[in-house]
């Protein structure tokens, strides 16, 4: 499984903002950040599925 940081999310993204970023992520559009020691990461194939779902 591959883990995004959020530089990489927001590239895969199209350079989104933060803010818009999270609230996405608020309002169920994205999934929920995994935490490892201090830092946030995304599961690669949780952000690819929430594209595509979102595309359709």
């Amino acid at each position: 499984m591959t883990y995004l940081t959020f530089n990489d999310l927001r590239s895969k993204l199209g350079n989104r903002g933060r803010t818009t970023i999270y609230r996405d992520v608020e309002l169920g559009r994205l999934p929920k950040p995994i935490k490892i020691g201090s830092r946030l990461y995304w599961a690669e194939s949780e952000i690819d599925a929430a594209l595509a779902a979102a595309a359709e």
